[in-house]
């Protein structure tokens, strides 16, 4: 059952912000509120019916005053049906009509409960202690035979109070569903606000991690039909080694990509999750890059590159990466150095360096984010990055991870 099959069965403050309203934006009354208006109509009715019957059944009561008690009875009973609307206003003057005609005391006890339910504690305060100070009023001016004056006025005192109290337990009670009811939808916000904040955070790693991938590849990529476009008369055997190259590098990129584009899919969907990079694999990125005519010097100073931690060896893997595809870029034909030492409980240090261009060359243009993700890849993992030119004219990046103690 949906909120919008059920909020018949519930009170107009209570029903959902989307119920019709009047012209005057008050909530139209649903079902229950015309069943609970009915409900008390007939009580108020049939009290003020009895106390009808018990005034006639006095013969010193002049017929004038008996029409007169039907037709003010009735006016009251029929005033009910607008306390919705004016419920302040109503409950004032039924106390007052109810100190002098006992007939619409049914009425004047609906109209209390009413105020008590839909208004807040000072108000219903005011309005009860009018009650309560009237109460003697009409058992002294219009006294009951069968009654006396104590017992008139203490009955006169306790309804009103049952019945207020009854009412300020009610919207007690309403007050604490609304408010759950908002907590609710908060809750329900902030749990929407978290899911786009976690989807925009996978973007951005994914958009990251696609920088990282495939800009390597691509380098590749450009640096070969570069060479090819450049060198249209180069030996056969140096066109097919780069044109092997270029084959080889799109493939991977094509792999890298689906990786990456694996992360978006459910479980279900994925066709197999390829090996991660590690410290260990980090020899065949160096092969790559040499075979695509890099000058690469790989100083590894680790005993085991297998016992790094998998997420510090990918880091270093993504920041030996990105090293090598920059140096493509801005310092071609130059010799890269790396350097990676380390050992457990004394962190891992990568370090990568190449010297200032000496031939011109075509300039290839990145997005210039690929260092910034570095560095906040390097401080989710817990350490740090620093890089910049160098006085020679070269760069330099230098990464610092940690490494538990086993």
């Amino acid at each position: 059952m949906t909120r919008t099959e059920y909020r018949w069965l519930l009170p107009s403050a209570m029903a959902d912000p989307e119920l019709p309203g009047d012209r005057r934006g008050r909530a139209r009354r649903t079902v229950r509120d015309w069943a609970v208006d009915l409900t008390a109509f007939l009580c108020a009715a049939m009290v003020g019916m009895l106390t009808v019957a018990t005034i006639e059944a006095d013969p010193t009561t002049p017929d004038g005053v008996l029409f007169a008690d039907i037709v003010i009875g009735t006016l009251a009973c029929c005033v009910l049906w607008v306390r919705r609307r004016w419920p302040l206003g109503i409950a004032v003057g039924l106390v007052l009509v109810a100190a002098v005609e006992p007939v619409a005391a049914g009425a004047m006890l609906v109209a209390l409960f009413g105020v008590a339910v839909h208004r807040p504690f000072r108000p219903v305060a005011a309005v009860g202690a009018l009650a309560l100070a009237l109460a003697p009023v009409q058992p002294y001016l219009r006294p009951d035979p069968g009654t006396s004056f104590v017992q008139a006025t203490a009955i006169g005192v306790l309804l009103p109070l049952l019945v207020i109290s009854w009412g300020m337990a009610v919207r007690s009670r309403r007050q604490l569903v609304v408010t759950l009811r908002e907590r609710a939808h908060r809750a329900e916000t902030e749990a929407e606000l978290r899911a786009e904040q976690a989807q925009r955070l996978a973007r951005e790693a994914i958009a990251r991690e696609m920088h990282d991938v495939l800009a390597h590849r691509l380098t590749l990529l450009s640096v070969h039909a570069g060479a090819l476009e450049f060198r249209p008369d180069a030996p056969k055997a140096e066109v097919a080694r780069a044109a092997g190259v270029i084959r080889d590098s799109a493939h991977e990129a094509l792999q890298d990509l689906r990786e990456i584009i694996g992360v978006l899919r459910s479980p279900g969907e994925s066709d197999g999750d390829r090996p991660q990079p590690t410290l260990a694999t980090l020899d065949s990125l160096i092969a790559e890059s040499r075979l695509a005519g890099m000058k690469v010097t790989f100083d590894n100073r680790v005993d085991d590159p297998g016992t790094a931690p998998a997420a510090t060896g990918r880091t270093v893997y993504r920041i030996a990466q990105e090293a090598l595809t920059n140096a493509r870029k801005h310092a071609p034909g130059t010799e890269v150095t790396i350097t990676v030492a380390g050992a457990p409980g004394q962190g891992l240090t990568v370090e990568v360096h190449n010297p200032a261009p000496t031939e011109p060359f075509e300039r290839v243009p990145g997005s210039g984010q690929g260092l910034i993700g570095l560095t906040e890849r390097a401080t989710l993992a817990g350490g740090s990055l620093d890089h910049g030119p160098q006085p020679d004219g070269g760069f330099r990046i230098s990464a610092s991870l940690p490494w538990p103690a086993a």
